[in-house]
């Protein structure tokens, strides 16, 4: 390949009609070539916007159908339930067969369900298909970002792992759009995600399958946990605050909201906000990480989401000032989990990183599970603003957590 069209792979421009604006630099040096991330950053886009559109599509065509709300909530519940199934048994595929087998089967998944969903519309077997989904969105990502982690130098490791975090929001951000397109039809919405997956299953095919590494002896998979949690505790940590932070607030934030007396309109508007202010900072903070340091990076922004989160409760009912501190909480705790990963990857032997993924997964998972219903018991025992208080709390702690943790890069 020709230096000027790895340049130009190596980039994803987007212009305006003048010609100008947001280059999107693809990062790419030894290690990981263009292509390589290219493709894997679309298979993240693809799956985000399936997993955008599915997650409100599905509710409102089971409410259509006169499904209860509860019954529908539980529904849902199957796509979290086969995503945090998965993380148990993910890792022993991903070290045998390798990285490109997993995502494609993960993907193959998906597309059976979306083609299945339309041709019967009954609860019990929209929960299977969704556990399906569930399984195949975690076994891709999953693999996806491991495959990145590990393909990074250290220097631009914070930098491609942040691209992996902004290609799944601003998939996940167009996902809803699929929604119009039930004007044409049931089947609309999802053949047409389909037809976007199977187009990025015939691009994986074009690479070069490729295998995490392995240790000098076989461990056992608690033995390999153990080192991880020993060395990596700090870095790991982010992933339990993502999950809390983002299910707590997505779940809990309509109640603060109605109780103070905002409209439901105006709680659809300010939720989205602190999404896309997480997606504005991914690109900057990674690339900061990788030029002073993750550590540094974390805690100060930690810090800075701790003093947003404390200060929305004296916001009042103001719709502006609620809407700027959610940015400045969202731009700093929105990329968490993929600056966690990165700096677990500077620290941990490599033949451990796929262990290191399986718990950061399960740790946001348990974090999603956890915000909600702590949130839900601290506004009925004590305020609706507590589980601001709750949060700022939690990130001050992590922030302290990080000037104990001294551990340098295992031999």
């Amino acid at each position: 390949m020709s230096s000027s069209m790895s340049r130009s792979m190596a980039s994803c421009t987007i212009t305006n009609k003048d010609g100008k604006l947001f280059v999107l630099e693809m990062a790419l040096r030894e290690g990981l070539a263009p292509r390589k991330l290219t493709i894997l950053i679309m298979v993240i886009i693809v799956a985000g916007m399936s997993q955008g559109m599915l997650l409100p599509l599905l509710t409102i065509l089971l409410d259509r159908s006169g499904v209860s709300t509860d019954a529908n909530g539980l529904n849902a519940a199957a796509l979290y339930i086969g995503i945090f199934s998965t993380m148990f048994f993910i890792e022993k595929p991903v070290r045998r067969f390798g990285y490109k087998p997993v995502i494609m089967v993960g993907m193959g998944l998906v597309i059976a369900a979306n083609c299945l969903f339309p041709a019967w519309q009954h609860i019990g077997f929209w929960f299977v298909l969704r556990l399906m989904v569930g399984v195949g969105d975690s076994a891709l990502h999953y693999a996806t970002q491991l495959w990145i982690v590990t393909s990074s130098p250290k220097e631009h490791r914070g930098r491609n792992i942040t691209l992996y975090g902004m290609a799944y929001g601003i998939g996940f951000s167009i996902g809803p759009v699929g929604i119009t397109l039930l004007k044409v039809g049931i089947w609309g919405p999802f053949l047409t995600t389909s037809s976007f997956f199977i187009v990025i299953l015939l691009l994986m095919t074009r690479l070069k399958n490729e295998r995490p590494e392995r240790g000098e002896r076989v461990e056992a998979v608690h033995k390999r946990a153990s080192k991880v949690a020993a060395i990596a505790w700090f870095p790991l940590i982010t992933s339990l605050l993502y999950g809390y932070m983002e299910a707590s607030m997505n779940s809990n934030f309509p109640l603060y909201g109605l109780r103070i007396g905002l409209s439901e309109a105006n709680i659809g508007v300010l939720l989205p906000v602190m999404g896309v202010g997480g997606l504005i900072m991914q690109l900057p903070l990674g690339i900061w990480s990788d030029r002073i340091g993750r550590k540094k990076i974390l805690i100060s922004s930690g810090l800075i989401g701790a003093l947003a989160f404390l200060c929305i409760p004296f916001a009042g009912t103001k719709l502006w000032l609620i809407g700027l501190l959610f940015a400045i909480a969202g731009g700093m705790v929105g990329s968490f989990f993929s600056l966690g990963l990165a700096y677990a990857a500077d620290i941990l032997p490599r033949h451990l990183l796929p262990t290191a993924n399986v718990l950061a997964s399960i740790q946001y998972s348990v974090g999603s599970i956890a915000g909600p219903l702590i949130g839900g018991m601290a506004i009925r025992y004590s305020s609706a603003a507590s589980i601001f208080y709750v949060l700022s709390l939690i990130y001050v702690l992590f922030a302290l957590s990080g000037l104990m943790f001294r551990r340098e890069r295992a031999a």
